[in-house]
């Protein structure tokens, strides 16, 4: 699909130069996250270097876009010829033969710069299916200056009970300033994400070795009203639509006094551009309980070509450049080291310039000890640190975010939404023949 020849077009040019070319045109499916709206006004550099290559944009938001690439790949709808996917949905297409091989990138392209722990997680049987745009892990985004005037100082480190302590004590509602800002929008990539790499500093899991669900045991009963207390007590009102972009934007504004979230928004809170506070931020580890389980996670935004793509040597072209080497020196040429898409490359932070900027260690030291392959305390048959690697999690994870996102609005209890999940999550997974 979307193989459009303008022939008309390549007519009038071989009147002009003598050579005619087909206009080929890539389109784009991609998520409305900072780093991919820069990327979009970058592009001319691309553009510039393959004339012969058009390229289309569909951004949308990110629950948003699943749901669309998840449909035109599985019907081989063939809309896009690049999508925007993660760490979750690669090996799963991969093995469906939804993806086409990027093995044959251009030696330059340097696959083996790419992060050890990134790149693992994007090949299936020794063949990349997906290049990573950027790599991420979570961790503790705090204001110095709110932490200093209540008396404490925050660890590299911290527990969740101190991350309790400092919420308390940062928290002045009259103000518009709370403790504490968590994901609460539903969404298995939303609340669900934030949730499950909690549950596993908490000591829980979704299944047992034997596909069991797990949400009847004490452990997510302590980790659901450990969150409901937090995001209850400290949190900002109307949390539980507050998805990334939302408390991004709190953030920012200065109504949170932590963040527990991707450490690629490190570079959005301390752009002074977009931050009244980006003077302010410091980081810390994701939080734990002492139980050898930190609430980190392991994610990578790639770029992936379906194999339904008619596109599939143009798409290729701007895979390689969105992820080369060459863009991360554009952007630091444009817009400053802080700004580059982080976490997927050795080379950056070896980096002399790179290792300047204030949250660079913490990224990689973030994403160096989240283990997919053993993400929780107790045994578990699935790889994954805030997903379980298998094709029915995204629809059941999104159903149990929807009643863990009600608790949060209200609208039940904890232990309500804590049995709606254990009730539906048997029941999927028993119709899927677990």
């Amino acid at each position: 699909m979307n193989l459009k020849t303008a022939f008309g077009a390549a007519t009038a040019l071989t009147l002009i130069s003598g050579a005619a070319f087909a206009q080929t045109t890539v389109t784009i499916a991609t998520v409305n996250n900072g780093d991919m709206i820069r990327m979009q006004g970058l592009t001319e550099d691309f553009t510039e270097k393959n004339p012969d290559i058009t390229l289309e944009w569909v951004t949308l938001e990110e629950n948003v876009l699943r749901q669309r690439v998840t449909q035109d790949i599985a019907t081989n709808g063939g809309q896009f010829d690049v999508m925007t996917i993660g760490t979750y949905e690669v090996p799963i297409w991969a093995k469906n033969d939804w993806l086409v091989s990027l093995n044959d990138l251009p030696a330059e392209w340097d696959a083996d710069d790419i992060l050890p722990a990134i790149r693992n997680g994007l090949t299936v049987e020794g063949e990349l299916y997906a290049a990573p745009f950027y790599g991420e892990s979570s961790m503790v985004m705090y204001r110095k200056d709110l932490m200093e005037k209540a008396g404490l100082e925050m660890p590299e480190a911290p527990t969740w009970e101190f991350i309790k302590q400092a919420a308390e004590a940062m928290t002045d509602k009259e103000n518009e300033v709370y403790g504490i800002c968590l994901r609460g929008k539903a969404g298995w990539g939303e609340n669900m994400a934030f949730l499950t790499a909690m549950s596993n500093s908490f000591g829980a899991r979704w299944f047992d070795e034997n596909w069991q669900a797990q949400f009847d045991s004490e452990e997510w009963k302590n980790t659901l009203n450990f969150y409901m207390d937090l995001m209850t007590n400290y949190g900002p009102p109307g949390a539980s639509t507050n998805g990334f972009n939302e408390n991004l934007s709190l953030f920012q504004q200065g109504k949170c006094g932590m963040w527990i979230d991707a450490t690629v928004a490190a570079s959005f809170v301390t752009n002074p551009n977009d931050s009244t506070v980006a003077d302010q931020v410091g980081f810390a580890l994701a939080p734990d309980n002492g139980m050898g389980k930190r609430g980190n996670w392991l994610w990578a935004w790639s770029l992936a070509i379906p194999a339904g793509s008619d596109a599939t040597d143009a798409a290729k072209k701007f895979v390689a450049w969105a992820t080369s080497k060459e863009y991360t020196a554009l952007v630091a040429e444009k817009e400053g080291w802080a700004n580059v898409p982080p976490g997927t490359r050795t080379s950056l932070y070896e980096n002399e310039e790179y290792k300047n900027v204030p949250f660079a260690e913490m990224t990689l030291r973030s994403i160096n000890e989240a283990d997919p392959t053993e993400p929780t305390v107790d045994p578990v048959p699935y790889t994954g640190v805030q997903f379980v690697a298998i094709p029915e999690f995204a629809g059941i994870a999104t159903q149990v975010g929807q009643e863990f996102s009600a608790a949060l609005a209200g609208q039940q209890s904890v232990d309500e939404a804590l049995e709606k999940a254990q009730a539906l999550t048997t029941d999927e997974m028993e119709a899927a023949g677990y």
